[in-house]
C-alpha cells in the first residue's frame, strides 16, 4: 500500500497440516524505494505459532537485480538475543499473459539454538517451490504448488525427536495480493 517511494509491506505466512495451524507469522514493513528497482524496509514481525507468540523488529532491503527477478534480505531482531536471517528469491516465468510459472527459494538462518520454537544456530532450513498462478488482474493472483522443505543441523534433530521428518514436500495454495 502506499506510492511509488513509500509504502506498507504487509507480509504473512503460515502452514496447516491435517487442520491444525503449526506456523503462523505477519509482518508490517515500511518501505522506502531507494532507486527504481530497490527499496529498504524496517518494521516489526510476529511470529504466532509456534510455541507462544514472538516479537521481531525486521530491517532489510528487496528488489530486482534482473528483470522479472525479485530478491529479499531480512534481518530480524528478537527476544532473548536472538537473531534471524532471511533470504528469498522468486522469478516469473510467463506461459501465458495471466498464467504464470514461478520458482522461488527461501532460507532461514539464525543465531541461536531455540529448543522452545525447535530452531537450530546456523542454517536452519531451505525451502524451494514451484508456483502456478493465474493473474485475474495483476493485483489479484490465486495460486498452486508444490514446495520441497528441508531442515538442517539441530532444526533437523527437533523434528526428527518429534517423530517429524526432516525432508517433506508439500502442496501450497494462496493468494498473491498488492494494490
Amino acid at each position: 500500500m502506499g506510492g511509488d517511494v513509500n509504502r506498507l509491506w504487509l507480509r504473512s505466512e503460515g502452514e496447516r497440516t491435517n487442520g491444525h495451524t503449526e506456523e503462523a507469522e505477519l509482518q508490517a514493513l515500511y518501505g522506502r524505494a531507494i532507486n527504481p528497482w530497490w527499496d529498504v524496509v524496517a518494521g516489526v514481525r510476529q511470529d504466532f505459532k509456534p510455541a507462544s507468540p514472538q516479537t521481531w523488529a525486521a530491517f532489510g532491503i528487496q528488489g530486482e537485480p534482473l528483470s522479472d527477478l525479485d530478491t529479499q534480505a531480512t534481518l530480524y531482531f528478537g527476544e532473548n538475543s536472538q537473531s534471524a536471517l532471511r533470504l528469498e528469491g522468486e522469478y516469473d516465468l510467463p506461459i501465458t499473459q495471466k498464467l504464470i510459472l514461478q520458482p522461488r527459494v527461501e532460507a532461514n538462518l539464525y543465531s541461536r539454538n531455540d529448543p522452545m520454537r525447535q530452531v537450530g544456530a546456523g542454517l536452519s532450513e531451505v525451502e524451494a517451490g514451484l508456483r502456478l498462478r493465474y493473474e485475474f488482474i495483476p493485483e489479484f493472483a490465486p495460486y498452486v504448488g508444490v514446495n520441497w522443505n528441508k531442515q538442517y543441523g539441530r532444526t533437523a534433530d527437533y523434528a526428527r525427536e518429534e517423530g517429524d521428518d526432516a525432508e517433506e514436500a508439500r502442496l501450497v495454495v494462496g493468494v498473491k495480493m498488492w494494490w
